[in-house]
């Protein structure tokens, strides 16, 4: 797989990561842990080499089977992790204080069993910090051999401003896809000005890109789904139309719906690497074989202006969640 640098930072990347949040958390029951572990270790056999974890997805239990799983080859490799949570539970608010920053960090080493975190986000902007205290913390530990690299994940314009004034931001994670354009409007401007990276979450649209989800389809009652308005059934048969485009710009390319939605994300930026999730290796496989699609572009110009023609129906997020983004 080629690689790419995030930003003017010069850490190279995998031009697709793995997203390992869902082995775990958000989607369902926890993948068996031996199945999760062949996953990611499949991943890197195919070229994956930066992969992507959290404190909050089943505080550290995550964060635990993929230090298990990279063990092998972790000096070849990649992780993100990120801070941001009260204990780690997102249910519970936002904590980025200094000293609970340095608490996930030494949990984080523990349970990926590393020497140091390559790259270190902010989950989520805590309003009751100052982003230039959380900068500033993240820069002692990067001066203490912990953290090699600084991210922020859903962050607005200012915050990203103020923390690269303080610590250099390596790499913003976002939403961001097809059916969520919202950051070419600020976001990539400002990341493009200051040398930043993008590593877009979500780029198969939470798997309704994929073409796999249509308005009958029950999600397990754990799923985060399940209390997302675009997957309401009604919105999910509204946005149907999307995905029949997708098939259909798929099927000329002899490509799959989700191949297509990986290709015109890495064709956006050089500097963007999407972190797309799945708990099945068949799925792995195709995603991977996204990367080998080409899309010219003519069909790029014409697969937005096919997409800006349909608008998508119902919010990404709860509106007790939509409040933690963009601040």
């Amino acid at each position: 797989m080629k690689k790419r640098i995030l930003g003017s930072s010069g850490l190279e990347v995998s031009e697709l990561g793995l997203g390992c949040m869902g082995l775990t958390f958000g989607y369902g029951p926890a993948t068996n842990e031996a199945d999760a572990i062949a996953l990611i270790q499949k991943a890197f056999d195919l070229g994956v080499t930066f992969f992507d974890t959290a404190e909050a997805y089943t505080q550290g239990g995550n964060e635990t089977l993929l230090g298990k799983a990279v063990k092998p080859f972790r000096e070849k490799i990649v992780i993100a992790t990120k801070f941001g949570f009260k204990n780690g539970v997102p249910t519970e608010g936002l904590d980025s204080r200094p000293e609970r920053i340095r608490t996930v960090v030494e949990n984080s080493l523990k349970y990926l069993q590393t020497d140091v975190i390559d790259l270190l986000y902010q989950h989520r902007v805590d309003p009751n910090v100052p982003i230039e205290d959380v900068a500033g913390t993240v820069k002692d530990l990067i001066g203490e051999g912990k953290v090699k690299h600084f991210g922020m994940s859903e962050a607005g314009v200012e915050s990203i401003r103020k923390a690269h004034a303080v610590q250099p931001v390596t790499a913003l994670q976002s939403e961001y896809s097809l059916w969520w354009r919202e950051p070419e409007k600020e976001i990539l401007p400002t990341l493009e000005e200051l040398g930043i990276g993008f590593v877009p979450f979500s780029p198969l649209g939470k798997g309704f890109l994929t073409g796999a989800i249509n308005e009958t389809t029950q999600f397990d009652k754990t799923d985060f789904r399940n209390v997302v308005p675009r997957f309401s059934e009604e919105n999910r048969k509204a946005n149907q139309q999307l995905v029949d485009l997708m098939s259909e710009i798929a099927k000329e390319k002899s490509a799959t719906p989700a191949q297509i939605a990986l290709v015109w994300l890495l064709a956006q930026k050089p500097w963007i690497a999407p972190i797309p999730g799945t708990t099945k290796q068949h799925r792995l496989i195709e995603n991977i074989g996204g990367a080998n699609v080409v899309l010219t572009a003519a069909e790029i110009k014409n697969i937005d202006a096919s997409f800006a023609a349909i608008p998508v129906q119902g919010e990404r997020y709860p509106a007790q969640l939509q409040k933690m983004v963009g601040k």
